[in-house]
């Protein structure tokens, strides 16, 4: 068996430490503590806003950030990030020492501080390329809550996108929007949902 990632992009699991023989879930309890932690963290995670994004157009106007599809990082510190800002984070990572506190408490607002501060990859700066894999009749996750003693991984500080613009039909922005509205903000200036398993997918390496 191979590598997958679940739901968002970026971290990856061994496929036999999570599925068994026949394809299925294995127990939460039986998945090793790695990997149980990070598909608990998933859970409380997908569906936030791209870090980046909120770092640009703030609380007050949140609904122009781009959902997260990426995650770097350890449980407690990742970095949440959309298709866009993906880029911005690996030359952080490659090029201004973010590789060295990979796994420290401070990754995250290192990276923010420096995103933050106006740092941003060059134009055409590559992302990670990956291959795509979608399994089909993925059996759902169960509930960790019963089993995880550590309630420090079901809780995130990060805003969720407000209900009630949900709830009204309002649509996340797409790219051309999302990045017209970030290039507005520089000029004037200058993510609890339970885990989908529908999008199952062979992912990129985490950069080194």
């Amino acid at each position: 068996m191979g590598k997958v990632s679940i739901g968002l992009r970026g971290w990856r699991f061994d496929e036999d430490e999570i599925f068994t023989d026949a394809g299925g879930w294995r127990p939460l309890e039986e998945i090793p503590k790695e990997p149980r932690h990070r598909l608990v963290r998933l859970q409380v995670v997908m569906n936030k806003p791209c870090d980046a994004c909120y770092l640009i157009h703030g609380e007050a106007d949140k609904q122009q950030c781009r959902p997260a599809s990426i995650i770097y990082g350890e449980p407690l510190d990742e970095v949440l990030l959309c298709d866009e800002h993906e880029a911005d984070f690996l030359f952080w990572f490659r090029e201004r020492g973010g590789a060295s506190i990979a796994g420290e408490e401070t990754f995250r607002d290192a990276f923010h501080e420096w995103f933050d501060d106006g740092g941003r990859a060059p134009d055409g700066y590559g992302g990670m390329e990956h291959v795509e894999e979608a399994p089909e009749d993925l059996p759902d996750l169960r509930d960790p809550e019963t089993l995880y003693e550590d309630d420090d991984l079901l809780v995130d500080e990060r805003p969720d996108f407000d209900e009630e613009s949900d709830a009204a039909g309002d649509e996340a922005p797409d790219a051309d929007a999302a990045g017209e509205a970030e290039a507005n903000a520089d000029d004037g200036d200058e993510a609890d949902d339970d885990l989908s398993v529908d999008d199952l997918d062979l992912d990129r390496e985490y950069p080194t």
